[in-house]
């Protein structure tokens, strides 16, 4: 058993955090903006809830970070009351939000000026795979890091694997979003072009669900997108962060993202309709409007 300390309990930190407790058997300290959420928290699992990102990570062999974007894991990681302050010799760092692969090199390079240890781990499956423990983690950083902290990990994660060095995890999760958003962009073209052609939705997904064109998008979100229901999943203006930060490292690396940039665009479309909090799949609502 390791002792961790979870910063950011948000919709993905607060169960990630607790299947440490509950499933990994670690004990745990968390620290989160708003101090009332590390009060029920800590009531909920039986951990210490702790007034600065320092104080939580004391003493901790692990320490886990997930929250919003670059300035935002800045803020909890680095200066007088940053977790890099209160972490012992040979601790290991994780930083679990999605942000860009020039901040996983600046944390790690932070990391070994301390004598710690940092690893890179963004993660897939949304709000439902930490629910669940299921989701995927995406890890940059050194091969003895990684497996010192995988078995940790696993306790709410079905597949962790390591990219390469610090800096890849942010770069295979970057992937992972130009992906699902060229993704949800020709699912939703389909389904609106159904619509309008007359089929039943459910009907023709039952069946092109198991060929080629199959998703788990299709499988999870064709019903709700055919109902004009956009309530259950990652956020719009999420993704708009992290396609920022995959056409940001485009520009750097020469890569050409000419759907992931157009996508963009689509989506910036929908947060004007009001679908700031949408989840991704309200690419269809442009179509239908």
């Amino acid at each position: 058993m390791a002792k961790t300390a979870f910063i950011g309990l948000g919709v993905m930190g607060f169960p990630m955090a607790g299947h440490l407790k509950a499933k990994g058997g670690h004990e745990g300290a968390v620290f989160n903006r708003t101090s009332a959420k590390a009060e029920r928290w800590a009531s909920e699992h039986g951990g210490t809830a702790h007034a600065t990102p320092r104080e939580a990570a004391e003493g901790a062999d692990f320490v886990f970070v997930c929250v919003g974007n670059d300035d935002d894991v800045r803020s909890v990681v680095l200066g007088e009351t940053g977790v890099l302050a209160g972490m012992k010799p040979g601790a290991v760092l994780v930083d679990h939000t999605t942000a860009s692969a020039e901040l996983a090199r600046e944390l790690d390079a932070a990391a070994r000026e301390r004598g710690l240890r940092f690893l890179d781990a963004p993660v897939s499956g949304g709000q439902a795979g930490a629910e669940n423990g299921v989701l995927t983690v995406m890890v940059g950083g050194e091969a003895e890091t990684f497996e010192a902290a995988r078995p940790v990990i696993q306790s709410y994660a079905r597949m962790v694997g390591l990219m390469g060095p610090a800096g890849s995890g942010q770069l295979a999760k970057m992937m992972n979003q130009i992906c699902i958003a060229g993704l949800v962009e020709g699912l939703s073209e389909a389904v609106h072009f159904g619509q309008k052609a007359g089929l039943d939705i459910a009907t023709v997904i039952d069946v092109i669900s198991k060929g080629a064109a199959g998703s788990w998008q299709m499988e999870n979100r064709h019903k709700t997108m055919a109902a004009g229901q956009y309530e259950f999943g990652f956020a719009v203006e999420w993704m708009r962060k992290d396609l920022g930060i995959c056409l940001s490292e485009a520009r750097r690396n020469g890569a050409s993202l000419p759907v992931t940039a157009l996508v963009d665009q689509f989506y910036a479309e929908v947060e004007s309709l009001g679908g700031k909090r949408w989840d991704t799949s309200s690419l269809l609502a442009r179509l239908n409007r």
